[in-house]
């Protein structure tokens, strides 16, 4: 058996091998400390192998999905090894083989994946050089949905592209390194360069897709392209153990298509993941209303593809308001929508071979709904009617998937209990022999208590001892010699007669057999069920659609959110915008509004910190994506102009696995900014400078902002705190300076939040270090030394000599202002407070 594993284990060294032994997979050697490490489990020694004891660990083969779902998190592969041969006809061991290879990028299992989000691989291949610049291909799929796509991109836009399609694990030349991979924790599947041959790709996916060349998807002129998808598919297959018959077709992105967002966007924007690496609170998560995983993933999807295309946009936001103005059909579709399984990873199963019982009955159940959904949206007008058409599904295989599943099938196909009773005469006909056990049971034990004597004697079954007759020890001595002992038990005996070994016998023939039925029905449906997996995927392509339009609608109406409207002119004017994920978690949100226009594109935004200068920035770039999503967006008013890019510089934050220091990572998005925005992008610039000295800081902030008003004059919004920079809008015409203020009251410091012409007046930094518990002493000597430097601000001579300058005059304080700056009110009871004044009298 050893020499078998380790034949197996030879085949695919670089994973975990899964080796299945009865009830357990068990695992051997290093695979089995590792995975005793990495899962908690017991790690022991059995036996000797060249003279050293035999390491393993194992885990019940029945829960063997939890623990592949805890490895696939971890990013390991796993191949999962079978018994295949019959053990009674085996005279050495069973023979097994590798029957599926599970990797973080090809998951399908219901178990094994989250309900919201996709586990996608990719493959990256370096191109040649396109007009100088570096450009990569890169290709993904995912096996759970079918979906498969490539796009060419600069190299120095890896990082971005990382970021938007998330994926779990990337095939890559071994030779292949890039800054952007340093800190990934994305499974690396590192490859020879032989495989990324562009003539194997070629042969690869014409082989797939049964075509004699590729010029229907565009990739004559792709050779890097073609290399990479092609190995993802050959991946796929190699995991899978089985053909791709979902994978119908290679989409070739490109970036015109879409409103682009850098990584630093994704991250700052909390798309779909905070900045702590949480699920929660995002703008996914807030504005998530939807009723099926599927719709779920849709939304996902839109959110971190914004589009350019107005009419697509137009179209769905005509879906949102049509579920607005017909209430009754919202509520009547989300009924329905309710009992929906996910289609679209069912479909993906189905076409895999691997579709479980129960998917299958998630299946019938939800296609016995289409009919009635599709009524309810072909009923409400013509936009929604477009919805229910692709809904459409043949009647046949609808027909016989309901005639063909038990209303409650089991949960897996080895249990039996999956084919429903009256769909296959053969079947029903073994079942019969296995129901009448009871009664001829019943009858067998009434008949041998009669002739034995022995009121006690049970003739009973269990499938570990099989069928017997069981008689009490104090019993044993009235048998009669046909009584032939099967098993001895503390109290008990337990006996086979020829009469129960024949009948056992056609009972386990009958039992045997109706398994080895059920299995060839079952994959003879799936057989039928995956010749219209291309209905399937349609089907569930409108559903999540419906679904995430109905739930939008919903959430719309319940947050006060209006359809944007699109110009052709540059320009953004908001009234009442506000923060969608904030306003859910205050009392009272303060709404604000923007405007951007030829003469007016670079708003410099002043105030003090926690003033709302970043919620007000990020409130505009959600309102701005989400309406190039075809969403309504939380304002009472919101005109959008041409976008192509939406770029943010806010917050800090260093790479120390990179080697880059907070103001390094800054400086290096920053510089990603000034080269790649256009007039049409949206940027949000917080802070810039702050990582360096203050002159050098506000000489960067400086020349970064004269450059965006100058040369760049896309939709600017500049946070800063250097009030030097307010005076960029006396030189530009098109820079406006806004500013959010506070008030200080007995009660403490009151925000103020709303958006005002003109610079602040100070930005509160004291006030606001005593709001976070910063020591009374602390504050104070802070007060002192910022009227010290006020004061030599003041007293240093605007007119000094410019080749000699002289030095600023030691500034002189008035003793009694220097104590005085010293006390705390709040802190002096009465009789202090008196022989304070005295002891001031004195000073002064």
């Amino acid at each position: 058996m050893m020499q078998q594993y380790l034949r197996i284990k030879a085949e695919h060294p670089d994973m975990l091998l899964f080796y299945r032994m009865g009830d357990f997979y068990e695992l051997f050697h290093d695979d089995a400390e590792k995975a005793a490490r990495l899962l908690d489990i017991t790690l022991t020694t059995r036996g000797a192998s060249a003279g050293k004891p035999i390491r393993m660990a194992g885990v019940p083969y029945h829960a063997a999905e939890q623990y592949l779902a805890r490895l696939a998190k971890l990013g390991e592969a796993v191949a999962i090894c079978e018994q295949i041969g019959d053990p009674k006809t085996s005279k050495g061991p069973v023979e097994r083989q590798v029957v599926r290879i599970v990797t973080p990028g090809t998951l399908t299992d219901e178990a094994l994946l989250d309900d919201k989000a996709d586990a996608t691989m990719l493959a990256l291949v370096p191109a040649a050089r396109d007009k100088g610049r570096e450009i990569l291909a890169l290709a993904w799929l995912t096996l759970s949905s079918g979906r498969f796509a490539a796009k060419i991109v600069a190299m120095d836009r890896l990082g971005a592209e990382l970021v938007r399609l998330a994926p779990s694990e990337i095939l890559l030349p071994e030779n292949f390194v890039h800054a952007d991979l340093a800190n990934l924790k994305t499974a690396l599947v590192r490859r020879p360069g032989w495989q990324f041959d562009p003539d194997r790709g070629n042969r690869l996916l014409c082989e797939h897709f049964g075509l004699a060349d590729l010029a229907a998807f565009g990739l004559d002129d792709q050779p890097a392209i073609r290399a990479g998808a092609g190995l993802l598919l050959e991946y796929a297959h190699h995991t899978q153990r089985a053909a791709l018959p979902h994978v119908t077709n290679l989409i070739l992105e490109q970036d015109s298509e879409f409103v682009l967002l850098d990584a630093a966007a994704r991250r700052t924007l909390e798309i779909s993941e905070t900045l702590r690496g949480e699920a929660a609170p995002t703008l996914f998560s807030e504005l998530d209303a939807c009723l099926t995983a599927m719709g779920s993933r849709l939304l996902r999807h839109w959110l971190h593809h914004p589009r350019r295309d107005r009419s697509l946009l137009n179209q769905r936001l005509g879906a949102i308001q049509a579920f607005i103005d017909t209430p009754p059909t919202g509520r009547m579709a989300r009924d329905q929508l309710k009992g929906m399984a996910d289609l679209e990873r069912i479909a993906a199963r189905v076409a895999l071979k691997t579709a479980r019982p129960r998917d299958l009955a998630g299946l019938r159940d939800s296609l016995a709904r289409l009919p009635d959904l599709a009524g309810i949206l072909e009923s409400a007008g013509e936009i929604l009617e477009s919805l229910a058409r692709p809904m459409d599904f043949p009647d046949e295989p609808r027909a016989r998937l309901r005639r063909a599943i038990q209303a409650e099938p089991a949960a897996v196909l080895r249990e039996g209990g999956v084919i429903a009773d009256g769909y296959d005469p053969e079947l029903d006909e073994l079942r019969a022999l296995q129901s009448d056990c009871g009664g001829f049971l019943m009858a067998m034990e009434a008949r041998e208590r009669e002739r034995t004597g022995i009121a006690n004697l049970r003739v009973e079954y269990n499938k570990v001892s099989g069928f017997y007759i069981e008689v009490s020890r104090a019993q044993a001595d009235k048998v009669p010699a046909d009584y032939h002992r099967r098993q001895t038990l503390k109290n008990v005996e337990r006996y086979l007669t020829p009469e129960l070994k024949a009948f056992e016998d056609r009972f386990l023939s009958a039992s045997e057999r109706a398994l080895a039925r059920e299995k060839l029905l079952y994959d003879e449906l799936l057989e039928a069920l995956s010749a219209v997996v291309a209905d399937l995927r349609r089907v569930a392509e409108a559903v999540a659609t419906a679904d995430v339009l109905a739930g939008h609608a919903l959430l719309a109406t319940e947050r006060r959110y209006v359809a944007p409207e699109f110009s052709p002119e540059w320009g953004l004017a908001i009234q009442g915008g506000r923060h969608p994920v904030v306003e859910t978690r205050v009392e009272a949100f303060i709404p604000n509004d923007l405007q951007l226009d030829p003469g007016r594109r670079m708003l410099l935004v002043t105030g003090p910190n926690m003033g709302g200068k970043s919620t007000y920035m990020r409130q505009v770039a959600h309102i701005v994506l989400l309406a190039c999503c075809g969403l309504f967006v939380p304002a009472e008013r919101a005109v959008i102009g041409p976008v192509d890019q939406i770029f943010t510089r806010v917050g800090s934050s260093d790479d120390l696995a990179g080697g880059r220091s907070t103001f390094m990572v800054e400086m290096t998005e920053t510089a990603g900014i000034l080269h790649g925005a256009t007039e049409q992008s949206l940027i949000l610039m917080d802070e810039i400078g702050r990582g360096t000295s203050t002159f050098d800081g506000i000489s960067i902030a400086w020349a970064v902002a004269r450059h965006l008003a100058e040369k760049t004059r896309a939709y600017t919004l500049f946070a800063t705190h250097y009030f030097e920079l307010t005076q960029l809008a006396q030189e530009f015409k098109a820079v406006a300076n806004v500013h959010l203020d506070a008030v200080e009251t007995q009660a403490g410091l009151t925000f103020l939040h709303a958006v005002e012409d003109g610079p602040a007046s100070q930005s509160y930094g004291l006030q606001v270090a005593k709001l976070a518990g910063v020591p009374g002493a602390v504050i104070q000597a802070a007060r002192r030394k910022l009227v010290m430097l006020e004061n030599q601000q003041i007293a240093a001579s605007p007119q000094g000599d410019l080749f000699a300058p002289a030095p600023a005059p030691e500034p002189v304080i008035n003793p009694a202002l220097e104590r005085l700056l010293e006390v705390d009110p709040d802190e002096l009871t009465p009789r202090q407070a008196l022989e304070l004044l005295y002891e001031l009298r004195g000073l002064v």
